[in-house]
């Protein structure tokens, strides 16, 4: 690999880019899926793509969409601070086992998150999977406090 040997060594790292890599391909996918339920629904944000999709009267909103458009949200509010958290995480040195479970855990809570949003599968799945994914990240800023305090 072209990537430097010092990175290498950092296997924390290594996982959590991993993992992050995967969360954001999920990202675009759901950003995707948002593009083809418009065109299904015929639901534009925009006049211009109404026109061009079959006239003014498809520039409105559909509740499918918005759904989507909520799922990608709501992995914008907890994914970016994960990407934040997890990198800091991985210069501090944990162990390497237990780093890995922290960013397992987030990862597959998001995508059941994901998958219990646009599937609209029965409640509490969706607010389940939000909280665990929830646990490593507030672990992991607990630890970074933790190790930085003496610096505040």
């Amino acid at each position: 690999a072209a990537s430097s040997p010092k990175m290498m060594e950092n296997k924390v790292f290594l996982s959590f880019t991993f993992y992050s890599t995967i969360l954001i391909l999920k990202m675009y996918i759901v950003a995707i899926i948002t593009g083809q339920v418009r065109l299904r629904k015929k639901a534009f944000a925009n006049p211009e793509d109404a026109l061009r999709n079959g006239g003014l009267q498809f520039y409105r909103e559909d509740p499918d969409v918005e759904r989507c458009r909520r799922a990608h949200r709501n992995d914008m509010e907890n994914i970016f601070p994960f990407l934040f958290l997890g990198a800091i995480y991985s210069l501090l040195d944990p162990n390497p086992t237990v780093a890995r479970i922290h960013f397992l855990i987030f990862c597959v809570g998001r995508i059941v998150h994901t998958i219990a949003y646009l599937l609209q599968l029965r409640a509490p799945t969706r607010s389940v999977a939000y909280s665990v994914a929830q646990l490593p990240c507030f672990s992991m800023a607990l630890q970074i406090l933790l190790a930085t305090t003496p610096y505040w």
